[in-house]
């Protein structure tokens, strides 16, 4: 009875009207069951049409039947309340289109939940259930639930896969092993399959070390913007306020002069006006007195001209000279031509300082530069086409048409005259500025030849020090020669031991402070290198200073 119960579902035993396992079970006329409580309430609300139905069949009933407990029924279901009754499966445990279904399941389908191996086949719970109680099944393998069993069979001896060929690397029957794969290397599927295991797991342990030290890096990255835009968020409100101090400056200096300038206006103005006031003054006496001389000349007696001629008071001295003397002055247009030279002097200031302050913010670099390339084919990733500057090139060099080789000559070239030529060394600059990571290559002839870097602010005119390659800290250069080859900087040198190739490749990274110069034929042999902070951009030269001799930059093959 028990076993039998297991079997029914949990509608056999429900009432149609709450939906829930019968309670103090009734049994109307027409067979229907319900639940006391139910269908009282269900007949109470048709009483006032005194004809009761069955919710069910719709039989109707006259007059109201009483309804007594059906004791057989209640006591089944409490029995099989006890022994453990089959809920019947809600919708989302059958399978879908897209779900593995069981396959021993009849009608309609439940979700497989797993599927073995060995039989090939995908269980519900309930069907999966032997697999658990039954001993020769508990040896099975059970894998999560699958479409794809069938592909564990052979689809040329219909037998399982259960052999992994590792010469043709996949998985075969045992006849396949004794037919088409004979001879091969052959191993389990489930050894293979451990090794495999093994491998992947240490794949996913160092993917997951990279994962680890990955989000670190993400971490300091992270770190490294705020600290970024805290520093820049600070620098902007700082260089503000010094500008604005600069402005407010300036404005108080444009005010004091305005101040100075109309003081002045006033003072010279006033003195003018008052001798102007005087001598008006006196020009109204004196037209006065001309009046009364005039008066006098016009009188016909003359007893009385004589009478009154000498009583004529004399001409007083004029408090200013004859005439008014303007000194040769401009007035205030001198002032403006003061004004101007300050302006022109703070542009020149602040043209160098700008120089500056956009190199320090160019330097603002935090991740570490690339790694100095090892070979030959990554300097060449690098590879930057360099053209000579001709208003840079001493008179006595001569450029070729494409300005990227130069040689010396025996005899001054007609150049005009520009403030960026080097008057009295054998030297000529690139046009290029040189600012990122860069490789170029030089190939040199006679000697001896200089390979150089320089900054802009190098100095051109005259023969001291301070223009000649390398002896100054203004420029790093390579003197090349068959003999005897030199580094110089900051009139500094340092041997280079071993002769240097005719061909001389140089790697710049001006943010990493490297520069290294490279023999270049058939390897690259290092032949000096420099770790320093470059606080200029860098220009490309070359200096040559003997008759005939020349260099030429390539393009790296």
């Amino acid at each position: 009875m028990e076993q039998q119960a297991v079997q029914l579902d949990r509608e056999t035993f429900s009432c149609s009207i709450c939906l829930d396992l019968l309670t103090d079970p009734v049994t109307t006329p027409c067979g229907h069951s319900y639940c006391m409580n139910c269908i009282k309430g269900h007949w109470d609300e048709e009483d006032q049409k005194r004809i009761h139905s069955c919710p069910e069949c719709r039989e109707t009933f006259i007059p109201r039947p009483v309804l007594k407990k059906n004791t057989m029924l209640a006591a089944l279901v409490e029995q099989l309340k006890k022994t453990g009754l089959q809920a019947a499966p809600a919708d989302h445990c059958y399978a879908g289109p897209e779900d593995v279904a069981c396959d021993s399941c009849t009608g309609r389908k439940l979700k497989a939940i797993k599927s073995c191996l060995v039989c090939l086949a995908s269980f519900c719970e309930k069907h999966l259930q032997p697999h658990h109680d039954v001993a020769p099944l508990k040896k099975h393998k059970l894998v999560e639930p699958s479409k794809n069993l069938q592909e564990n069979i052979c689809s040329k001896h219909k037998k399982l896969l259960k052999i992994f060929c590792r010469t043709d690397q996949k998985c075969i029957c045992y006849l396949c092993s004794m037919d088409e794969h004979k001879g091969h290397e052959t191993v389990s599927a489930a050894a293979e399959r451990t090794e495999r295991q093994r491998e992947l797991e240490e794949r996913r342990g160092n993917i997951q070390q990279r994962i680890q030290d990955q989000e670190k890096d993400v971490k300091l990255l992270q770190q490294e913007v705020e600290a970024i835009n805290r520093s820049a968020d600070k620098t902007v409100e700082d260089s503000e306020k010094i500008f604005t101090q600069l402005i407010r400056l300036l404005r108080k200096r444009s005010s004091e002069v305005k101040q100075q300038i109309r003081s002045q206006q006033e003072t010279e103005v006033n003195r003018v006006k008052d001798v102007q006031e005087k001598l008006e003054q006196e020009i109204t006496e004196l037209k006065r007195k001309d009046a009364e001389l005039e008066q006098l000349s016009h009188t016909e007696d003359h007893s009385h001209f004589l009478l009154n001629y000498p009583s004529l008071p004399a001409l007083s001295e004029s408090t200013h000279s004859s005439s008014i003397n303007i000194r040769p002055l401009r007035h205030f247009e001198d002032v403006t031509a003061a004004v101007s030279e300050l302006r022109d002097k703070l542009q020149d200031v602040l043209r160098d300082s700008w120089t500056n302050i956009s190199l320090m913010v160019t330097e603002v670099d935090v991740l570490l530069s690339e790694p100095e390339p090892k070979s030959r084919a990554g300097f060449l990733k690098y590879s930057c086409e360099i053209t000579l500057d001709p208003n840079t090139a001493n008179t006595w060099l001569v450029l070729s048409e494409g300005k990227g080789k130069v040689r010396l000559m025996n005899q001054n070239q007609s150049y005009s005259s520009h403030p960026d030529r080097f008057t009295d060394y054998s030297q000529v600059l690139s046009r290029e500025s040189l600012t990122g990571p860069c490789y170029w290559e030089v190939e040199w002839r006679g000697e001896p030849v200089s390979v150089a870097v320089a900054y802009k602010s190098i100095s051109r005119a005259g023969s001291g020090n301070g223009c000649a390659f390398g002896y100054n800290n203004k420029s790093w250069a390579l003197d090349c020669s068959q003999h005897n080859s030199e580094f110089w900087h900051n009139n500094i040198s340092t041997s280079i031991s071993g002769p240097v190739s005719s061909r001389v490749g140089v790697y710049l990274d001006h943010r990493a402070g490297i520069l290294s110069f490279y023999n270049v034929s058939e390897t690259m042999t290092l032949l000096h290198r420099v770790q320093t902070r470059f606080t200029e951009p860098l220009l490309a030269g070359v200096g040559i200073y003997e008759t005939g001799s020349s260099a030429e930059f390539c393009k790296p093959r």
